[in-house]
């Protein structure tokens, strides 16, 4: 690996109405090198990176590749210069073929006696593809896939540019482990092919594993570059990004089981999951462990009410429950923080306040109008609770970092007075500081009586906050387990199929 840095970002610095993102930010990127940037949630990570794709202009500061300075005022002058970026937010065009996708904007190159040779298209994004292990068809809508597979059609869709520098964002937030991996063989290719990687992952055993050098960024200002991941250890790294210890990353309260609060029996949707029971308890945090496809997904929406299924009975609080639509569940007390909280769970366009309020206006409401008062004094609880980032209550929610996004998602549940949570993947693409905040607010709820699912891809979080925890793989329940007993080894062997818990 060559030790001169090609890539040179001196005294960045931006703000943005009411927030200073950047302070003065020094980075550099040497050729075939993975440089990881870590820090909190609104440490300026992704400030730093959307100036280097082109999306945002510093204020100040200077640019230079190769030591000729360049001025990257546009996405599209960033990719002319060898940039691509995969955002922690997918950037795909969900009505459009996979193969339209990963090649959009290079159509050209496939035009055949004035035509887009879609043949030649698909194959070769076939190619793609089958490099991250993945049997996707590229004539498939993005619409119809899942979180895992529109992951990995951005790092096709990269790959495809032929870049020489890669900006991935949390790129293995949706993935399974085994699709981790994959990932970084691909990363390890492109850096023996001269390809640079700019690698922002909360995930801090990936930090040691793939990468080369780490940037600590923390309040929009550089804390510090280290050489080598050799040069610290994983709690010191933590000290690092958040200015104090985490002795303790997932501090598990033990709380008094109390009622049934939900049953689920012989719950079924043909080609998706199959005979799905159990109950879960007042005051108990029951954990859904298996890998990206197990369906695990799928059945937390369809307990909700946001998908369909074809056979099976559901009790909450005591009750026989109808397929009934999402709104009325959450009218009775049953809440489900989804994966996808930029399409499923937020209103973009609407508020941090609007979004907040919005599943119970009922609280804030006379007869006549939505009462400010009661508005402002509601969602400033949760913004102080849940340290929610923002300069105000009023600001869209779509300008907020995907940490406080998950916040807001977080808040409007609390909001609705649920008497069951699910979470789905509560702290995808979260810091570890905002992780160790939802781990003892998950704690406070149990403590309060509340019974919570939480769907998680990241076993440490599993087997660290759950009381019980069911193993699902392709659509039915491999086993189940309590959390004296559970292992990373025994859990990941249901996962694969290598075992079974009856």
């Amino acid at each position: 690996m060559d030790q001169k840095p090609f890539l040179v970002m001196k005294n960045i610095s931006k703000s943005f109405p009411g927030v200073q993102a950047l302070k003065g930010v020094d980075f550099d990127l040497r050729k075939s090198e993975v440089h990881c940037i870590l820090g909190e949630n609104g440490a300026g990570k992704s400030t730093l990176i959307k100036i280097l794709s082109g999306a945002l202009r510093e204020d100040s500061g200077t640019i230079t590749i190769d030591g000729e300075p360049v001025v990257l005022d546009s996405p599209g002058k960033a990719h002319e210069l060898g940039f691509a970026t995969i955002y922690q937010e997918f950037n795909l065009c969900p009505n459009l073929s996979v193969a339209a996708n990963i090649f959009l904007g290079s159509e050209k190159s496939f035009k055949k006696r004035g035509m887009i040779d879609k043949a030649k298209m698909r194959e070769q994004s076939k190619e793609y593809l089958s490099k991250l292990g993945v049997n996707i068809s590229p004539a498939a809508k993005i619409s119809s896939l899942t979180v895992a597979q529109q992951q990995v059609v951005e790092i096709s869709k990269a790959l495809s540019s032929g870049a020489k520098i890669i900006i991935m964002d949390e790129p293995t937030a949706a993935l399974s482990g085994d699709e981790v991996d994959k990932l970084f063989d691909v990363i390890r290719y492109l850096k023996e092919n001269g390809v640079s990687i700019v690698y922002i992952s909360h995930r801090l055993d990936e930090i040691f594993e793939i990468g080369d050098r780490i940037t600590i960024l923390r309040d929009g200002t550089k804390v510090r570059t280290l050489e080598s991941t050799n040069e610290v250890s994983r709690n010191e790294l933590v000290a690092l990004m958040v200015g104090r210890k985490l002795e303790d990353w997932i501090p598990k309260v033990k709380t008094e089981k109390g009622k049934e609060i939900l049953k689920v029996s012989s719950l079924s949707r043909k080609g998706v999951f199959e005979n799905i029971s159990f109950s879960l308890y007042q005051g108990e945090v029951l954990g859904f462990s298996g890998l990206v496809g197990s369906g695990r997904t799928e059945v937390m929406r369809a307990i909700f009410g946001a998908d369909p299924y074809d056979e099976g009975m559901i009790w909450f609080d005591g009750e026989k429950i109808k397929k009934n639509a999402p709104s009325k569940l959450i009218a009775s007390g049953m809440y489900l923080l989804p994966e996808n909280r930029k399409d499923q769970g937020l209103i973009l366009q609407m508020s941090v306040c609007q979004n907040i309020t919005l599943p119970k206006l009922e609280r804030i409401s006379s007869v006549l109008k939505i009462s400010g008062k009661k508005e402002r004094e509601a969602v400033n609880r949760y913004k102080e609770e849940l340290s929610i980032k923002t300069p105000s209550i009023r600001r869209l929610v779509k300008f907020l970092s995907g940490g406080n996004q998950q916040k807001c998602v977080l808040a409007k549940s609390l909001f609705s007075e649920s008497k069951l949570l699910i979470f789905d993947e509560p702290t995808r693409g979260i810091d570890v500081g905002a992780k160790s905040e939802i781990y003892d607010l998950i704690n406070r709820l149990v403590a309060d009586g509340i019974g919570v699912i939480v769907v998680s891809s990241e076993l440490p979080e599993i087997l660290g906050l759950c009381d019980r925890i069911i193993i699902m793989r392709e659509g039915i329940i491999a086993g189940e387990v309590e959390r004296e007993q559970a292992t990373q080894e025994f859990v990941m062997q249901l996962a694969l199929g290598e075992g079974g818990l009856n």
